[in-house]
């Protein structure tokens, strides 16, 4: 049975540019989060759903080299469960080892060929409480951005293709276009792209993904950089997502002025774990 506390006073990771990457100070609900999802699977550590989400919420405390522990001694249990092997690759990620998550996402892909999907709870649910993705979607979703973040853009597309396949609403369409839109761009297939964007527009009803759907109506001409792009923009998730969008689209429009003063406005924040970060550093780790 494993036991951890929230890390925050040694290294997580060290970046593609080299760089040490710490977590980030965790405030008093999510320890009150953490030690309620500790606390639950101690109780019973037999238990996958409890162990996953002690696992979750060991990561959202930005003990990112705790959760990959936890999924793996839940594996040593669960021999190949998909949902233990999609968060250890969704992790190995974050610490940027796009191999190790690759072929566990691949293994977890694998496993669920002969089972049903179903919508997966969120960790940190949205407003309104609606579930927006499946268990098997979420699998592709990661796979396809391994394969992105390491310029595999052809296994990325494969991915994205079914996740858009298995979208069951506006956020997931959005999700998988922009992905795809960007891995279409970079492979040269641009006579692919408007098709994928058509059904992208502005009253275009989404819950969680609007940064995404920004990204895809600047991708789509609808609207500019000079409208989409704020410098002095609150730094999460959602705003690097749509900063990476911008700067990606520019650099592939042979835009690299642009680009790179968006790139490194992203590596000014301290969201190192986001994937619109962690696209970034990648592609700033390719041009170097």
């Amino acid at each position: 049975m494993l036991e951890t506390e929230p890390k925050t006073d040694y290294y997580q990771a060290i970046s593609l540019l080299g760089d040490t990457l710490y977590a980030p100070s965790v405030n008093d609900k999510l320890q009150a989060q953490f030690v309620e999802k500790q606390q639950a699977y101690m109780q019973d550590s037999s238990d996958l759903d409890k162990l996953i989400w002690y696992g979750r919420f060991t990561a959202y405390t930005g003990d990112y080299k705790g959760a990959l522990q936890i999924y793996s001694e839940g594996l040593k249990q669960f021999p190949n469960n998909s949902r233990l092997l999609r968060h250890r690759g969704h992790r190995n990620i974050s610490i940027r080892k796009f191999d190790r998550a690759i072929a566990d996402l691949q293994r977890a892909v694998n496993s669920i060929l002969d089972q049903e999907n179903s919508l997966e709870d969120d960790g940190m649910p949205n407003a309104q409480g609606i579930r927006l993705t499946t268990k098997h979607g979420n699998i592709y979703y990661h796979l396809g951005l391994a394969h992105y973040l390491k310029g595999n853009y052809e296994q990325a597309l494969f991915a994205y293709n079914k996740c858009l396949e298995l979208s069951q609403n506006n956020d997931g369409l959005i999700s998988a276009t922009h992905w795809i839109v960007l891995s279409l761009k970079a492979l040269g297939r641009d006579a692919e792209i408007a098709a994928y964007l058509e059904p992208i527009s502005e009253d275009l009803e989404v819950i969680e993904n609007a940064s995404y759907r920004d990204a895809c109506l600047y991708y789509k001409g609808v609207k500019s950089l000079q409208e989409l792009y704020n410098p002095q923009a609150e730094i999460n998730s959602s705003n690097t997502a749509l900063k990476y969008g911008l700067a990606r689209w520019s650099y592939l429009n042979e835009q690299q002025e642009e680009a790179m003063m968006i790139l490194e406005d992203i590596l000014d924040g301290d969201d190192w774990a986001s994937f619109g970060y962690i696209a970034a550093e990648a592609d700033l780790a390719r041009m170097q």
